[in-house]
């Protein structure tokens, strides 16, 4: 009796109708920060609930054309309200001159329709796009500076990108071609573009960011770009000024210490198998690099000037060919190499690939053990010897182009990293 009690009442509902206000209230929150924005947390919360009640109707009366009346109401209600106002005060219009409306009349007509979708049993896709609705709404100041300061071939580059992932890749042939099977042109062409995202994404908050939020968060971002590129720029501003040595040897440690992080992150999209027997490994490195970055960064001077590393567009079209080259190539010696020598021509590749570039040795080595020619200890060992050769590449670069008072500093870090992937390998 009770359960037909609920029924009968309709408060089964109730869960739907509670999830649109909340969504409704979160984006009306940021808009009620803005003085220029006709609606604020009630008006957004209201149109939220709205959705959800015509969708509700809609249903019971089996009639779509309900949802689109209570849409084309919502739309109404808002050029209503902005032809009201227009006899407003001076100031508010000037205000208005920097943000029209327009953005203000998307969000609601958006808030209606999260609040129907949710109706629809798409509520937790519906709260995802109402938080990234709220964050884009939010982050206004840092997007529009990101644009301005996106030059001609940045945009160029990243539309270059956009064709080749979204247009190009899908046409590749998803079959193995070549020797041991190694070679699928649309595996390959995916590597290619998870690598340039990851760089790219690194790459645009390192231009909004810039030195806003000091070395480590500099160090951060120029691993994501590129661990190497930073190395080198830094190792020569050290050189020119050695008050910044603590600094520059701080972002190195942390740029080297991202390599680890991307490491794990492409694997576990790559080939998430490796996991167990790869976090071990390069989790002890980064934590035993976080402790002395973090004693390097307690001793650096504060007022130390900032550089931002000047790095390419990861983006770029011959940047994104040339590693999808570097990555056939290593792929294929690496697949040749294991069935001639076994484990130690493979190692041997990845200790000479890993001097300039770990990324194109690692998708080299998550490839052959999703392809069953690999174990996961030869592959986690071939990633580790990589990544070990890398930072002595790296190293070597900080000793003739930074100097040894660079060197010393980060020599601790460096050697801090290698004892934490060693611990974790042998416990492999």
């Amino acid at each position: 009796m009770e359960t037909l009690f609920l029924q009968n009442s309709g408060i089964e509902a109730l869960p739907q109708f509670l999830t649109s206000l909340a969504i409704g209230l979160l984006i009306g929150l940021e808009r009620e920060r803005n003085p220029s924005a006709k609606a604020g947390l009630r008006t957004f919360a209201l149109v939220a609930l709205f959705g959800t009640l015509t969708a509700l109707l809609s249903t019971k009366l089996g009639s779509p054309w309900l949802l689109i009346a209570g849409l084309l109401a919502v739309a109404g209600m808002i050029i209503a309200a902005y032809i009201n106002n227009r006899g407003e005060p001076l100031r508010q219009a000037q205000d208005r001159e920097n943000d029209p409306g327009t953005t203000t009349v998307i969000a609601l007509l958006l808030c209606y329709g999260l609040g129907a979708m949710i109706w629809y049993g798409l509520a937790t896709l519906a709260v995802m796009l109402a938080i990234g609705i709220t964050a884009l709404l939010y982050f206004k100041p840092e997007l529009r500076g990101l644009s301005q300061k996106l030059t001609r071939r940045d945009l160029v580059a990243v539309l270059q990108f956009s064709v080749l992932t979204f247009i190009v890749l899908p046409i590749l042939p998803d079959q193995d071609y070549g020797p041991y099977h190694a070679f699928n042109p649309h595996q390959a062409w995916l590597m290619v573009v998870l690598i340039s995202g990851i760089s790219l994404t690194g790459y645009a908050a390192l231009q909004v960011v810039g030195t806003r939020y000091g070395a480590p968060l500099l160090g951060f971002l120029g691993g994501l770009v590129s661990s190497t590129a930073t190395t080198l720029i830094y190792a020569k501003h050290s050189k020119s000024n050695q008050a910044m040595s603590h600094l520059a040897a701080s972002v190195i440690v942390i740029a080297s210490m991202v390599v680890l992080l991307r490491l794990l992150v492409v694997s576990a999209v790559v080939a998430y198998g490796t996991l167990p027997g790869l976090f071990p490994v390069l989790a002890g490195g980064f934590l035993f690099g976080l402790m002395i970055a973090l004693y390097n960064w307690r001793k650096m001077d504060k007022a130390t000037e900032l550089y931002v590393p000047e790095t390419s567009n990861p983006a770029e079209l011959h940047t994104a060919i040339s590693f999808g080259l570097l990555y056939v190539v290593v792929l294929l010696g690496a697949a040749w190499m294991e069935n001639l020598a076994g484990s130690r021509g493979l190692y041997v590749v990845a200790l000479v690939s890993g001097l300039t570039d770990v990324d194109a040795i690692a998708l080299s080595s998550l490839r052959l053990f999703n392809l069953g020619q690999l174990s996961e200890h030869q592959t986690v060992t071939a990633i580790a010897l990589a990544f070990l050769s890398n930072l002595a590449f790296k190293f070597g670069m900080v000793v003739f182009i930074g100097g040894w008072s660079l060197a010393r500093h980060v020599a601790t870090g460096f050697v801090a990293m290698v004892c934490g992937v060693l611990i974790g390998l042998f416990a492999l």
